[in-house]
């Protein structure tokens, strides 16, 4: 029921499933389900990649509970030179953004990072592709070329767009540029439950994630079966995890039980990020409640090098988060566990030039010795294939205190 898929740009047929879908909070799942089609599928008729039949658009907007005129509009071809793409935030005229494509969409992305805050939230490795021309409803945007616009096509289409929080993925997008090929890879700083997230939405090719689920003392997988379904696991590293103390531990802290004690003062992580979510158990295994019942105005990071600067600041006495962050800021470190550290890839992003990058840089013997430097790291096994995730069940352990297991407001950076 849909015709061949066609270029992002050529098409005169502007799609808005997406934004109709994400308007009402429904899943692409569900909603791929309820008309008869896989996700896949939906996703490139979203994208513009792939253009209903009349039937199918017809069940799309009585799923949808609107008009199909509603999600489909008729649009002039892109002038001369520019380019037409979308963007997820609002970029004002003359933003520099690299160009990629996802499930058949051209997307600018804002050289400054997430929100244009240019705090480092986005590292891309990458020089700008265009300049911002002009923007319209519904997230679309005018793109200005710097160079050819088929050049421009051509490079997009190699590269991949990939979240996380760890910093050592950095390490690994240096590495995965001098792969021979041409790929790029776009990195977005993501807390690992928004980084699934953002990879369900359509809005990222890959995750880099650390999500501990107690119930089952497994790593990583049972997320990445309620968030994506069918996708690949591979192991990217393994890393130490635990607390981050003061220099000398003048404290004196022997274990997460300590943490209560008076004058403690405790950086916490947010819901959803993989250090929060090994605290909580840590806490638990010692007979202790959740912080957010005990430390109440304390101060919440946003990545593993911000709570190790709250700690070296003195502003904080402990943290969790990994070795490497404690070594970054010349703290003292105390281990409590080992945690993998996975690449969350769907199955229709498996072949994408960029991800095939990443995993010849993660199993290429100088990754593997820079990452071994940088101490705390056991990347022995990175690249290769861990799991297989098939859809299954949310981890009921810990509950989002946003909006349920699918919110696109969970923003947190590690």
């Amino acid at each position: 029921m849909t015709a061949a898929p066609t270029t992002t740009l050529a098409t005169t047929l502007e799609s808005r499933v997406r934004e109709r879908r994400e308007a009402l909070g429904l899943r692409a799942s569900d909603v791929a389900r309820q008309v008869g089609i896989s996700r896949q599928a939906l996703h490139r008729i979203e994208g513009g990649a792939s253009l209903p039949g009349t039937l199918l658009a017809f069940t799309l907007a009585r799923a949808l509970n609107c008009r199909v005129d509603d999600l489909f509009t008729l649009n002039p071809p892109p002038g001369s030179g520019l380019l037409e793409a979308h963007s997820d935030g609002d970029l004002p005229t003359g933003t520099r953004v690299v160009l990629c494509e996802l499930d058949g969409r051209l997307r600018a992305v804002d050289l400054r990072g997430p929100g244009g805050s240019g705090a480092g939230q986005g590292r891309f490795h990458v020089p700008a592709d265009g300049t911002i021309q002009g923007s319209g409803p519904a997230g679309r945007v005018t793109v200005r070329p710097l160079r050819p616009a088929p050049d421009a096509l051509a490079l997009a289409r190699q590269t991949a767009v990939l979240v996380g929080c760890d910093p050592a993925l950095d390490l690994l997008v240096t590495h995965a540029a001098r792969q021979p090929g041409g790929a790029r890879v776009i990195l977005h700083a993501r807390s690992s439950l928004t980084a699934l997230r953002s990879v369900a939405r359509g809005e990222a090719h890959a995750a880099g994630i650390h999500l501990w689920d107690a119930q089952s003392g497994t790593s990583n997988l049972p997320f990445t079966q309620a968030e994506l379904g069918a996708a690949q696991l591979f192991t990217l590293w393994t890393w130490e995890q635990g607390l981050l103390l003061a220099p000398g531990n003048p404290l004196n802290l022997r274990g997460p039980a300590d943490l209560t004690r008076a004058g403690v003062r405790l950086v916490t992580r947010e819901s959803g990020a993989g250090s929060r979510l090994l605290l909580n158990d840590w806490l638990r295994r010692a007979g202790l409640p959740d912080p957010d019942g005990w430390q109440a105005g304390a101060p919440t990071a946003h990545s593993p090098l911000e709570a190790a600067a709250l700690v070296a600041s003195g502003q904080a006495d402990a943290a969790p988060g990994p070795r490497s962050a404690a070594q970054a800021a010349g703290l003292d470190f105390m281990p409590l566990q080992q945690e993998r550290f996975d690449l969350a890839v769907p199955d229709e992003h498996a072949g994408h030039p960029g991800i095939l990058a990443l995993l010849a840089a993660a199993r290429s013997d100088a990754f593997r010795a820079d990452l071994s430097a940088m101490g705390g790291y056991d990347p022995a096994q990175s690249g290769e294939v861990w799991q297989r995730s098939q859809p299954g069940p949310a981890p009921t352990d810990p509950p989002d205190p946003l909006n349920g297991p699918h919110s696109p407001n969970d923003e947190a950076h590690a």
